[in-house]
């Protein structure tokens, strides 16, 4: 099984952790990662863009000018795409780009994510990480004490404290793990991540 140092909040080892062979230590399938990844990226996309074709704009109903003896190119409309004010040539049209995948590509682009970040170094587990009040310099000071410039911290439940504290730095996001994607564990260069957050995990994806 996998293990990794168990921290507090300052930064100090207290033990070692034990972390589940079927979700932090498989092996890492990049095709399942890059298909989610396009998926999420795509389903965020609004598809609401629109222009219109010369059938749909205004005006142009009337031929400008005959078709001979005028010395000019023969027009139809003035709506046409080469005229200022006219239509759009293929003009783009609202369109869903929602993209679909299997639970169990998902599951195992999860666990690859989640690997890679065990296997790079890149992940560290508190203790827990709790405060009274927000304050930001708690933070700072957290993410000092691991060196961690771009981190994903996740808590097990939705954290207002945490969250408001976190929220200004430049370069780090708070989310609950339900929240938690393949995309954001790839995006940031450090996942923090509490004892309570990776039970969560391993009840859902073991």
């Amino acid at each position: 099984m996998p293990k990794v140092g168990l921290f507090n909040k300052e930064g100090q080892k207290v033990e070692d952790f034990e972390l589940s062979d079927k979700v932090f230590g498989v092996e890492v399938n990049e095709n399942a990662v890059h298909q989610v990844v396009v998926a999420l990226l795509a389903n965020k996309r609004q598809g609401t863009q629109s222009a219109k074709t010369r059938a749909e704009v205004s005006g142009g109903g009337i031929k400008p000018w005959r078709q001979k003896g005028t010395g000019r190119a023969r027009q139809g409309s003035i709506r046409a795409p080469q005229w200022i004010h006219g239509g759009i040539v293929f003009a783009v049209k609202p369109r869903d780009y929602r993209i679909s995948l299997t639970k169990s590509v998902k599951r195992v682009a999860m666990k690859s994510a989640l690997s890679s970040k065990v296997a790079d170094n890149e992940m560290v587990v508190l203790e827990n990480l709790e405060l009274e009040t927000p304050k930001t310099k708690e933070i700072v000071k957290m993410l000092d004490a691991f060196n961690a410039k771009k981190a994903l911290i996740v808590t097990a439940e939705s954290n207002k404290n945490v969250y408001v504290s976190g929220r200004n730095i430049q370069g780090v996001s708070v989310i609950p793990v339900n929240n938690l994607n393949v995309y954001d564990l790839l995006k940031y260069e450090k996942l923090i991540i509490t004892k309570d957050a990776v039970s969560k995990i391993e009840e859902v994806y073991a």
